[in-house]
């Protein structure tokens, strides 16, 4: 059995990637749970999308996950999603790591 690691990464300042049930509700939980905790609507010193760095702080930019055999290992009801906090549409980059033997 190969037990290896990989990284996933967002290298962007706005996005981050996190790991939790891909339900609509749950979804919908999270963004009024960010709108709560930096509001888009509020006044900040830094000019026009503040709400989103303060964000993207709150979240990890990176997950580490098992690859058992070469395959992801994902707990039940888990997905692994991209989360954008940024206003302006942006090409975004990831960095994928594979961690182990060959």
């Amino acid at each position: 059995m190969d037990l290896n690691s990989e990284r996933i990464a967002s290298i962007n300042c706005r996005s981050v990637i996190v790991l939790t049930e891909n339900d609509y509700a749950l979804l919908n939980d999270i963004k009024i749970f960010l709108e709560e905790l930096a509001p888009k609507s509020r006044e900040y010193p830094h000019p026009s999308n503040a709400h989103s760095h303060l964000r993207s702080m709150l979240l990890p930019p990176d997950k580490t996950l098992p690859v058992i055999d070469g395959n992801i290992e994902f707990g039940t009801w888990q997905s692994l999603l991209f989360v954008e906090t940024d206003v302006y549409p942006r090409q975004r980059k990831l960095i994928l790591q594979v961690i182990g033997e060959q």
